[in-house]
């Protein structure tokens, strides 16, 4: 399984569009260990409107652990094949960890602005 995850400074970035990069994780299921790490280049832009969804989905991604993101993304996310939980937030590896352990659930708010900082 893939995981990616907005990233700033090793830290979940607050709004999935204006990350720094993303952070993708490679896990084993079964042992929850995290096999592989790489860093995706995050589109200039608006998350919604940019191609970061098709990108992730063509690496295998299936899940985004995030902070705030807004409907736009999320309906894109999920039309490629990427279930969204939204708010995560801290150091980006706890998180990944969190969600093996079945610590993180969806918060299903949604931001409402492109400005959306909360």
């Amino acid at each position: 399984m893939k995981i990616a995850l907005p990233s700033r400074e090793n830290r979940i970035d607050d709004h999935f569009g204006h990350c720094e990069f993303f952070t993708v994780y490679t896990i084993n299921e079964e042992t929850k260990e995290i096999l592989d790490e790489q860093v995706v280049a995050s589109p200039n832009g608006c998350g919604c409107k940019s191609n970061i969804a098709t990108t992730l989905s063509d690496m295998g991604v299936t899940l985004m652990l995030a902070g705030n993101m807004g409907t736009g993304a999320v309906n894109k996310l999920s039309a490629a094949g990427i279930e969204v939980v939204r708010g995560c937030s801290g150091e980006i590896k706890e998180n990944a960890v969190k969600y093996m352990n079945g610590e993180l659930t969806d918060s299903l708010i949604s931001c409402t602005t492109h400005d959306c900082h909360e």
